[in-house]
């Protein structure tokens, strides 16, 4: 159906009109850039931005988010996050900011809802696992927002914006940075350079101050959220909540008599007016001194009391063992070219997966997006179909299409 000409130019009028009160930092929706421009665009009714959003929220490696771990791995708890919740959270907030601020909104959706999507089983363990074992196969190391690009940008071909894969690739939730401005130019080259740079163990910021945003809503998405969740499945007590910064305490006004079970909407509430208080008229995304100081010593208590937690890291030897038997068991499937593995139906031969990065990627770099691609629950179902023996139910007709 077409929209008729007299509703279509209201509609532009009114897109012009929300484009002129965008702060002169925003991005505009007419500088985007792709790679091949399959598609002619359509701006009044889905501009690029958002239209890179949907092609991220109907990816497959969008669908996997539902049973991806967030930090409590192996926890059978409905009440705590998940991946799929923490990036709805990052883009609510980074949203948020951006509205204050007077930047695109639609920019800030994709980059938020893609940024995690190269997550693997298991949480940052399991990023762990894969990185030993794609060093020692020579496919250099593994680092989850690196994959979130390459799921998006070759295995599934999506065809996204540079703006949208930049501020993918440049998010970095286990850095504290107090302030953050951006970095590069929205061109291929500079987003190939950065690339590399971040693949050989280094850092980059956003080319986009809605990058920017997102990039600062990672880190305070998860830190009073984590603390709540682990306070949930009671994997820490009154004398970890003791050693809480005073620091803190002071900046979220709370006293020692209070419990922190509700911390998360103090947490968000504080730290969402300090970023845009301090980056209101400034060339840059920032905390003030004392929310920076606050933010990095919750970061170090997260860090020692949640995520090396001693009960946190129970299975560690097992779900080691796991993830080196998959990694070699899937490279030996596909060097030997057996058809019956799973690597073959759910990603070589799947409708969904770019022929092009079929034919380019070797054995290991398979067995690596194969892996980094599961779900917890589909990891385990792997996992049990490879090593443990299979079962015939009553009889073994029809199995191979004739009798015994």
């Amino acid at each position: 159906m077409e929209i008729p000409q007299s509703i279509f130019d209201r509609m532009e009028r009114s897109m012009a009109d929300r484009e002129s009160l965008l702060s002169r930092r925003a991005t505009r929706n007419a500088d985007y850039l792709r790679r091949s421009g399959r598609k002619p665009e359509d701006p009044v009714i889905r501009p690029p931005f958002s239209r890179d959003a949907d092609r991220i929220v109907h990816s497959k490696a969008y669908s996997r988010y539902i049973d991806k771990t967030q930090v409590f791995y192996l926890v059978e708890n409905d009440h705590i996050t998940h991946r799929v919740l923490h990036v709805q959270l990052v883009s609510k907030i980074g949203r948020t900011i951006g509205r204050a601020l007077s930047l695109n909104e639609d920019l800030i959706e994709a980059i938020s809802l893609g940024h995690d999507i190269g997550h693997v089983p298991y949480g940052h363990l399991g990023e762990r696992c894969l990185d030993e074992l794609c060093r020692e196969h020579r496919i250099g190391g593994f680092r989850h927002n690196v994959q979130s690009v390459r799921f998006l940008d070759g295995v599934e071909g999506c065809d996204l914006t540079v703006q949208v894969l930049d501020g993918i690739l440049c998010h970095n939730g286990e850095v504290h940075d107090q302030s953050l401005a951006v970095e590069g130019e929205a061109d291929w080259d500079s987003f190939a350079a950065k690339l590399q740079k971040i693949e050989r163990g280094g850092d980059a910021l956003p080319l986009t101050v809605e990058g920017c945003v997102v990039r600062i809503a990672d880190s305070i998405s998860y830190l009073g959220r984590d603390l709540a969740d682990a306070l949930e499945v009671e994997v820490i007590g009154d004398a970890d909540l003791a050693e809480f910064p005073e620091r803190c305490r002071a900046l979220f006004g709370l006293t020692k008599r209070e419990g922190l079970s509700g911390i998360n909407r103090t947490v968000l509430d504080v730290l969402i007016k300090d970023i845009v208080a301090n980056s209101y008229d400034a060339d840059c995304i920032s905390f003030s001194a004392e929310a920076s100081a606050c933010v990095a010593a919750f970061k170090e208590f997260n860090l020692h009391h949640i995520y090396e937690n001693p009960r946190l890291l129970a299975n560690e030897g097992k779900i080691r063992f796991m993830f080196r038997y998959l990694f070699e068991r899937i490279c030996e499937d596909i060097e030997e070219e057996r058809e019956a593995s799973p690597v073959y139906e759910d990603l070589i031969r799947a409708p969904w997966v770019s022929p092009a990065y079929i034919a380019a990627a070797r054995p290991a770099e398979l067995a690596r997006d194969f892996i980094a691609g599961m779900t917890d629950r589909y990891f385990e179902q792997v996992f049990r179909q490879s090593i443990l023996p299979e079962k015939v139910r009553f009889r073994y007709r029809g199995r191979d299409g004739h009798l015994p």
